[in-house]
């Protein structure tokens, strides 16, 4: 039966840990024990106390070593992450001493780069120059999967629908449209008046893969106006590929508003009159509901709610 919660904080030692991860890496207790420069039956012991602590099995044992069971691979998961964390209390406590006040890693959507997050970024390195940021800009459902696995401390975007999220918190921050875009210049701009949907499934476009929201906009827009949707189309998340890819041909492609008006303001790009049916969910400020906010992330969260 597994223990009590309380149990577990008051029994668990980080040596425990220590060897979790070593036999994840040697599945072989007298390895593991060499490599913490620990004696077997010392090896031994502490893997007893830790299952006892537990209340569960860890490991399997067989001839050729021991094979982790379903809680071994939890146990092992954790502990992970317990030294990633130490790893980065380790950085943080090192930036202080150097004068720096840490790092924030952001995951975000298209829509709030160009204008949310270049304000946010620029308004923070004028007041802390040393803090450090990383910027990953993807779908919400690599974004929030990343999240969730300690590859980011801030999404700025959408939980998507069916993912599982009981540890992630969501604040609304904007809601945003859709706009069909082409290169200027494009022969849909020289008929007058408004393209049809059904002229505009003849050229080729580019769109997000599946399962993205903004995918399925699209895909509900064909749906609904009864139109069969393009047969030629490639697929990528990538602002750069599809500004690149429409710069160099007569496809189409579906950006946000705020970030096709800030590339039609670049004349990068133009706008199709043709309306979207659908409206994408509002994207948020997304983050882990049960792990620790760190005062760069706070400053990030700040800037963004203000911004």
């Amino acid at each position: 039966m597994i223990a009590p919660a309380n149990t577990i904080r008051k029994r668990l030692r980080l040596r425990h840990l220590q060897l979790m991860m070593a036999l994840s890496e040697t599945e072989s207790l007298r390895s593991a024990a060499d490599e913490l420069a620990m004696t077997q039956p010392a090896a031994t012991k502490a893997l007893k106390e830790l299952e006892d602590t537990m209340g569960a099995s860890l490991f399997v044992r067989h001839a050729r070593g021991m094979q982790a069971t379903v809680y071994g691979e939890a146990v092992m998961r954790y502990a992970r992450v317990v030294f990633e964390d130490l790893d980065e209390l380790r950085e943080e406590l090192a930036a202080i001493e150097a004068g720096d006040i840490g790092k924030v890693r952001i995951g975000a959507v298209m829509a709030p780069a160009p204008e949310l997050l270049t304000k946010v970024i620029v308004q923070l390195k004028d007041a802390h120059p040393r803090l450090h940021i990383t910027v990953q800009i993807d779908t919400s459902d690599v974004l929030v999967q990343a999240l969730q696995q300690d590859q980011l401390d801030i999404v700025v975007g959408r939980i998507p629908y069916g993912f599982p999220a009981n540890d992630l918190s969501f604040e609304t921050l904007a809601e945003e449209a859709l706009a069909i875009v082409a290169r200027p210049g494009h022969p849909v701009f020289e008929s007058a008046g408004r393209p049809k949907l059904d002229e505009l499934a003849g050229y080729a476009w580019i769109v997000q893969p599946h399962p993205s929201p903004m995918r399925e906009i699209i895909d509900q827009t064909f749906r609904e106006s009864r139109v069969a949707p393009p047969v030629s189309t490639v697929e990528t998340s990538s602002i750069l590929t599809t500004l690149s890819l429409l710069r160099d041909s007569d496809m189409l492609a579906v950006l946000p508003s705020s970030v096709a008006d800030y590339y039609a303001s670049l004349d990068t790009i133009a706008s199709i009159a043709t309306p979207l049916r659908g409206r994408l969910a509002p994207y948020g400020l997304i983050l882990r509901s049960n792990r620790r906010i760190s005062p760069a992330t706070q400053l990030v969260i700040e800037a963004i709610r203000a911004a």
